[in-house]
């Protein structure tokens, strides 16, 4: 075994229902600039504010059978941060699909969340541009809104009006003040 810090893989697991599962030691390129940029555009935006954000590698303890880590979150509630992650629904999580995680995010995750009280969750895809943005409703996770970046082909069949309808920004419901620009989600997505 090579002791050398520089070479060795640092697998992180989450507990989802109970189960450990591995997640991947290294994101693809376009998951980290996606988590890079909407942790950033929150970073940039809560400086000074009461709200901290977290960018992905910070534990979320929410049951005693799920323990998380997702890619951003922002909370709100100082007293559920303690040195070693979050304790408590964050008020907003993100999670950026990879292939092996997507059935979690979009399922046992979602549920959880919803459960647990989490206000606003977003589920972003880097290969489709997307942003699928929920809201709680009774105690679920309820699809608001989907935006995205429409390649290039399919602009170029649409006609100006067409063009013209499709979303570049929206806000994030717990901050009437923030306003987010679907591109920049996508900067530097290759």
């Amino acid at each position: 075994m090579n002791s050398n810090l520089a070479y060795q893989e640092d697998l992180w697991d989450e507990m989802i229902g109970g189960k450990f599962v591995a997640m991947s030691p290294r994101p693809s390129v376009n998951h980290s600039h996606v988590a890079f940029n909407i942790a950033r555009i929150f970073a940039d935006y809560l400086k000074g504010k009461r709200c901290t954000p977290f960018a992905d590698g910070v534990d979320l303890y929410l049951t005693e059978k799920d323990r998380f880590v997702p890619d951003v979150m922002v909370v709100c509630d100082p007293d559920k941060i303690k040195a070693d992650g979050v304790h408590g629904a964050p008020d907003l999580v993100v999670e950026v699909l990879s292939p092996s995680t997507v059935k979690y995010d979009r399922g046992h995750k979602k549920e959880v969340y919803a459960r647990c009280g989490v206000r606003e969750y977003w589920i972003v895809s880097p290969g489709d541009r997307t942003v699928e943005r929920y809201v709680q409703e009774n105690g679920q996770l309820v699809l608001c809104d989907g935006y995205g970046l429409e390649l290039e082909a399919i602009l170029n069949k649409m006609t100006q009006e067409e063009r013209d309808a499709i979303p570049t920004e929206f806000k994030c419901s717990l901050f009437d003040d923030l306003t987010i620009q679907v591109a920049d989600i996508f900067e530097r997505v290759i």
